[in-house]
């Protein structure tokens, strides 16, 4: 019983662990070499069902008629959008500094759309579930606008013009952030039954993401590990998402002290779609700038594994009605 406790009391930093062991004893057993092209065609395949099934069960908690904007979702537009469109400047006016990847790293890491998963970690920490969500798709359909919009100025591409980067961008978003909130709301409506039966699952969804994330982390070290980046570029980036980390965490709980809802804003600007930041550096900037969204997936779930043993330790000590 100890053991599953610790366990389920430490689910993330296991996870993360697990990710990054699991993956250099792959990489070093010569038998399994025949088999890295089965496991990579199964990891593109398992991390988006899983964050489907993840996002279907959180959303089945979440009522539709619940999910509407709010003043502080505006102020965390402004933050998010301000910041990326300030850091482009520098490299509108100087397209040749050394410190492009960095930047652009950094820009990367501040636009990049609220995590599908934050829901999980919102709920699990007490927070607005149903105002993280209605960020989550508000930040998302703004990001396929305004990414395509300022990226080509700052990075000139001329084999992706506007309408095909919205259009790319919105295929990546719709069908994972989309149909699952259309399943669950078919359930809830027309399968009463099936959705109370999803309901009494409380850590479903925080299990399956433990999965994704043990998946994600071992991509990213893989990443690091076969990029062949200048140290000094790779210290930057590092630190770059680092403070981008730390300043959105800091920022949304500010804001969110002002509406009630420090969880539910701390975690909408700090908790980010890092497979989706890897991918949009990949395709729009460069796989060196990529890396900032592997070292950002590090730094925030290290924050959210605090949060959640600060929480454990809040509700131990509570004293018993």
């Amino acid at each position: 019983m100890k053991l599953i406790q610790f366990i389920k009391n430490w689910t993330l930093p296991l996870s993360m662990l697990i990710g990054v062991i699991g993956y250099f004893i792959y990489v070093n057993i010569p038998l399994l070499t025949p088999t890295k092209p089965f496991v990579n065609e199964f990891i593109a395949i398992i991390q988006p069902t899983l964050i489907f099934l993840m996002l279907f069960v959180t959303f089945c908690k979440v009522d539709p008629r619940d999910l509407r904007p709010n003043r502080m979702h505006l102020w965390l537009l402004l933050v998010q959008v301000g910041i990326f469109c300030l850091l482009g400047i520098p490299l509108v006016l100087f397209p040749d500094t050394e410190f492009r990847v960095v930047l652009e790293g950094a820009m990367i890491c501040m636009i990049t759309p609220t995590a599908t998963a934050a829901a999980v970690v919102t709920g699990k920490l007490g927070g607005n579930t149903q105002s993280l969500v209605s960020y989550t798709i508000i930040i998302n359909m703004v990001s396929a606008i305004i990414i395509p919009l300022a990226l080509p100025m700052v990075h000139p591409n001329p084999s992706l013009s506007f309408v095909p980067s919205f259009l790319l961008i919105l295929r990546k978003v719709f069908p994972l952030l989309m149909f699952p909130f259309l399943a669950a709301w078919a359930v809830r409506a027309y399968l009463p039954k099936l959705h109370a039966k999803l309901l009494e699952f409380k850590n479903l969804a925080f299990y399956m993401w433990a999965v994704a994330l043990a998946i994600a982390i071992a991509v990213t070290v893989r990443s690091i590990v076969h990029s062949d980046v200048n140290i000094i570029f790779q210290i930057g980036i590092a630190i770059a998402s680092l403070v981008c980390c730390v300043a959105q965490f800091a920022l949304g709980k500010k804001i969110g002290g002002h509406y009630n809802d420090r969880i539910g804003a701390g975690q909408s600007l700090g908790q980010k779609s890092t497979v989706f930041s890897i991918w949009l550096g990949a395709t729009f900037l460069s796989p060196v700038t990529s890396m900032a969204g592997g070292f950002y997936s590090i730094w925030h779930n290290v924050y959210n594994s605090y949060q959640l043993y600060q929480k454990r330790k809040e509700d131990e000590t509570k004293p018993i009605a």
